[in-house]
């Protein structure tokens, strides 16, 4: 095992870590902005688009609509357009909703998701997770918009709001979007913040918090809620006060979630708290253990009430603990055609420690390093042929850029 040292390496959404990381690979040294780590891997990452630059990535996405468009997130409220094209010049702005969005520089607020409806091609409907709200008043806010007569802008006054609530504190408000084989709309929410989940959230199932959720987006199009709970949501019709759009609970902050159409599984990176990172499978109606549990390792902090009386959690496929990495970026299934010795494995980076794994299920659980960088890396997403990008930006923060992994001969 070789020692990865990042002495006090600045976290840019606002905190340092004073810790020397031991793991299964190479040291990597920030180095003005160059990945040059000593050992080969086989893989490297490349610029994707070296004429483009971006301000804080959360999302990529692409509509699914046949004309191969990468769109980007940036935290501060902004979607960017482009064509897939190694050689683009210049970006569009998709939607801008800044004047909306409560974003704070080195923080976990902002503009944090985007899902585009299945049938977007025919619809135009696209939707958007973010806060908003003056502090100590903050809210989450998902809403539906539309594109305009141009396709390379939306009609921000198209927005339809379907969810909004409360959020506690100004961090783990989680965000990611995407959508189902079954259709449906998946959010990943937050605990609401704070150390250890002081509200108990991720145990409570009244509130929203500490959830994966499930919607119908296609019923009510036209008129409030513009959206429906789905007949098999496994809460529907309780009588205890739970959530009916919930799905899944007990997770304190899922940083990414994607749906795997091949293999027609639900995957979560969900980030830990004082000691393990952890990949989820989500499945309806199952507790993921926060705060009674991390990882799958009892939780030494202050838990809720509720964990005296739960029972039957549901463990991760991996956690791996904080001498490898301090908050996981939950990543995608491989399912495109250029990289095939990563076919069918969950690709997955540390934003803390940059290093890119790519996870393969099984008895037991395998894990191998892609690259060991020194980027910090807040997503992944892939085009509309199943290629896997990635985004990233440097220690010292913007401008950021996207990657995309190659394979590449193994030196000695």
């Amino acid at each position: 095992m070789l020692s990865v040292a990042r002495m006090m390496r600045a976290d840019p959404r606002g905190f340092a870590l004073a810790a020397t990381f031991v793991v299964a690979c190479s040291s990597s040294d920030d180095n003005n902005g160059v990945i040059t780590p000593p050992v080969n891997y086989g893989y490297d990452l490349v610029e994707a688009f070296p004429s483009l630059t971006f301000s804080r990535p959360v999302d990529i996405r692409n509509a699914g609509d046949g004309t191969n468009r990468l769109f980007v997130v940036e935290q501060t409220g902004r979607i960017l357009v482009f064509p897939n094209d190694k050689a683009a010049a210049a970006v569009d702005v998709f939607l801008d909703i800044t004047a909306s969005v409560a974003y704070r520089s080195q923080g976990e607020l902002g503009l944090l998701g985007l899902a585009f409806h299945p049938d977007y091609a025919s619809n135009g409907f696209f939707f958007v997770y973010y806060t908003t709200g003056a502090s100590g008043a903050r809210r989450a806010r998902l809403s539906r918009f539309h594109v305009s007569a141009d396709p390379n802008v939306a009609d921000p006054a198209s927005e339809s709001v379907l969810l909004d609530f409360a959020e506690p504190e100004d961090n783990h408000n989680g965000g990611a979007l995407c959508f189902g084989g079954d259709g449906y709309l998946y959010i990943g929410v937050g605990d609401g913040g704070g150390t250890g989940d002081p509200g108990g959230n991720g145990q409570n199932r009244q509130t929203l918090l500490g959830s994966i959720l499930r919607l119908d987006v296609d019923q009510n199009v036209a008129t409030p809620p513009y959206h429906a709970i789905p007949p098999d949501n496994p809460y529907v019709g309780n009588a205890n006060g739970y959530a009916e759009e919930i799905y899944a609970y007990g997770l304190r902050n899922p940083w990414r979630i994607s749906y795997d159409a091949a293999g027609g599984v639900l995957w979560a990176g969900d980030v830990g708290q004082a000691a393990w990172e952890e990949i989820d499978q989500i499945v309806s109606g199952a507790n993921y253990g926060w705060n009674c549990r991390e990882g799958r390792h009892d939780y030494p902090g202050q838990s809720s009430p509720l964990c005296a009386t739960a029972t039957g959690f549901v463990e991760p496929v991996f956690d791996y603990g904080h001498d490898v990495g301090r908050s996981i970026t939950g990543g995608y299934v491989y399912r495109g055609t250029a990289l095939p010795s990563l076919a069918g494995r969950y690709v997955y980076a540390d934003f803390v420690t940059g290093i890119v794994w790519a996870l393969k299920s099984g008895a037991p659980v395998e894990t191998d390093v892609l690259r060991d960088t020194s980027l910090f890396i807040p997503t992944f997403g892939v085009d509309e042929d199943g290629e896997l990008l990635l985004a990233a930006y440097f220690a010292t923060g913007d401008p950021s850029k996207l990657y995309r992994i190659e394979e590449i001969e193994v030196t000695e």
